[in-house]
């Protein structure tokens, strides 16, 4: 997904072709307004629900932990500036402007880049150069993992916490009960039936993830228009200058705050990931019109509660304490539905960037269960879903007595990494494919690396509070994702190297003149140019050959997807043997039943 990672494509193209700056990407045929607004509703569910959820703990974050700063009227306006900037820097500038241009076939995310960056051909100095960089790419890939086990766990804590503001206490005299004590089992539970919800697949619930992201937006929106209306001064807080005056009071104290304010921009990496699963209009149409206006209100309403009232003694959750109390009951089971939007979104990207390192061979074969008859994208890995179950159960008992404010010291180190090497490969694909200018690139991307280097150099300062535990996971994940591929190029190696050229091969068998016995016989090759090392085994001790012979390649283009019109093709060799190659895109799952009713 996107997770990244967390799409779908669909792309006619040839492999090896380079991204292009005009593609609109390949997501749900759009004909007409109507088309547009529904495909924006659903992109709603998927795209936004791990930014759309940061209100719930980012600008709480600020003002607590090591490096929260007080709350006092400068402060306030200066951490607003930053998260104003922040999105509109990160989300509208870079990634909406820059970032959504560079395409691979109407696919984003990394994996697509790497997709297009990876070296062919001999091994010379520009190829080792260019397979560092996909390393570097494949480490941001593997650091999307690390996020999408602590998501879910900080979005579901922050909504569950919510029970805290709204009734301290349960029950009365001696049966009374703290809430604080309920959040941790409640966040556990909440997360153990979404993953055993994951083997049934997302088609039935999925239609309510638009529906409930719109109401949890406009619900945000609303509210924080009312915290706005009631003190519209905080409105200046959009003037940079307050941003500048914080850095220069606080200084170095000033700087690790970013560790904080990074965590309004999150899930900016789900834009671009997601853009081949619902195209470029419909994910700008959505944030234009609703997600950006609304999560800006909602920042502003929190900032104008904390503006007129301080810092409250007991709880200090503004999220919370910004909605009316006869509200604070239904926006509980609001933001706890919308935090489980969010980690569904994460958790299907888990299973799609996993298919995708698969089908590019940098992670070992899985079970990939299709949960659905209509759309490809939805699957299921058994294997990924476990692993982040386990993984997420693990962060929920880690931090059950800091809660979310805990992880929110784990939580940014990854994201941040994974921004900055896409900055990275931004650079080389603007340079290779759109001939820029090394002034033009520089700047640009010099800009980004300063805003995405200042988040990651913050977010550092948090490794010992928690901020191992992502990059542990991605190094873990890389070195399986590195060691895989190597062991399968390896593997290939030696496999070409046992194989006869098929010119050699039929030449010998005219010559031996073997019993042929009557049926067809399907050799699996994944060396399309040569003989398979399994047929002249099959010869060897049988002394016999079929009256038909096909020899059956399963070839992964790095492409998202091979249409089936260009799915297989078969070629005659003569002497009754057939070459049979199968295209499929690092997003689709080989069906051999498939290509052999095909072959007819």
């Amino acid at each position: 997904a996107t997770p990244s990672s967390r799409s779908l494509g669909n792309s006619p193209s040839s492999p090896g072709n380079a991204p292009t700056a005009h593609s609109h990407g390949h997501g749900p045929k759009i004909e007409n307004t109507s088309d547009l607004v529904k495909v924006s509703l659903a992109a709603l569910g998927v795209v936004y629900g791990d930014i759309g959820t940061s209100p719930l703990y980012a600008f709480k974050e600020c003002f607590t932990g090591e490096h929260g700063v007080p709350v006092d009227p400068a402060n306030v306006f200066g951490i607003l500036s930053l998260i104003f900037w922040s999105l509109t820097l990160v989300v509208v500038f870079k990634y909406m402007t820059f970032i959504m241009r560079v395409d691979n076939h109407g696919e984003g995310g990394i994996l697509s880049l790497l997709a297009v960056l990876a070296p062919r051909g001999n091994v010379d100095k520009r190829a080792i150069g260019r397979l560092s960089l996909v390393l570097f790419g494949l480490f941001g890939s593997a650091l999307l993992y690390g996020d999408g086990i602590i998501t879910p766990v900080i979005s579901v804590f922050s909504a569950v916490e919510g029970v805290q503001v709204y009734a301290p206490m349960i029950g009365t005299g001696k049966f009374a009960v703290s809430t604080a004590s309920l959040v941790m089992p409640l966040t556990a539970s909440i997360l153990v039936l979404l993953f055993l919800m994951q083997k049934r697949g997302t088609a039935g619930v999925g239609a309510l993830f638009g529906p409930v992201m719109m109401v949890w937006f406009f619900a945000i929106a609303l509210f924080g228009i009312v915290g706005v209306i009631r003190n519209p001064s905080v409105l200046w807080a959009m003037n940079p200058i307050h941003a500048i005056r914080f850095f220069v009071q606080h200084k170095m104290h000033g700087f690790l705050a970013l560790g904080a304010v990074v965590l309004c921009v999150t899930g900016g990496e789900a834009l671009y990931a997601d853009m081949g699963h619902f195209g470029q209009r419909s994910i700008r149409l959505a944030w234009y019109t609703l997600v950006f206006p609304s999560l800006l209100l909602n920042y502003f309403g929190q900032g104008a509660y904390l503006l007129s009232h301080g810092k409250p003694e007991g709880t200090f959750n503004p999220f919370y304490q910004i909605v009316p109390s006869w509200a604070q009951a239904p926006m509980v089971v609001v933001a706890t539905l919308a935090t489980i939007v969010a980690s569904q979104a994460l958790i299907s990207g888990g299973f799609s960037l996993t298919r995708q390192a698969v089908q590019l061979g940098y992670w070992p074969r899985v079970a990939i269960v299709h949960t659905s008859e209509d759309a490809e994208g939805q699957i299921y890995v058994p294997e990924i879903n476990w692993a982040m179950m386990v993984g997420c159960l693990a962060l929920v008992l880690a931090f059950r007595k800091e809660g979310s404010s805990g992880l929110a010291a784990a939580y940014g180190i990854a994201v941040t990494g994974t921004m900055s090497i896409t900055s990275i490969l931004f650079a080389v694909v603007a340079r290779e494919r759109w001939g820029w200018s090394v002034v033009k690139i520089g700047s640009l991307v010099g800009c980004f690396l300063l805003i995405d280097l200042s988040f990651f150099g913050a977010n550092l300062a948090k490794v010992a509070d928690g901020g191992w535990i992502p990059l542990a996971v991605a190094i873990g994940i890389f070195i399986v994702m590195t060691t895989w591929k190597a062991g399968r190029a390896a593997l290939e190696q030696f496999v070409q190297s046992a194989s006869l050229p098929m010119d050699l091969f039929l030449g010998d068998l005219q010559e031996r003149n073997l019993p042929r016995v009557k049926g067809t016989a399907v050799f699996m090759t994944g060396n399309p140019e040569g003989a398979p090392v399994v047929l002249l085994h099959h010869i060897k001790h049988n002394k016999s050959l079929h009256e038909q012979v096909v020899l059956l390649s399963v070839l992964t283009d790095r492409v998202p997807e091979v249409p089936p019109s260009k799915r297989v093709s078969v070629k005659e060799l003569g002497q009754g043997f057939f070459q049979v190659i199968a295209h499929y895109g690092f997003m689709q799952s080989p069906n051999v039943p498939d290509v052999i009713r095909r072959c007819k």
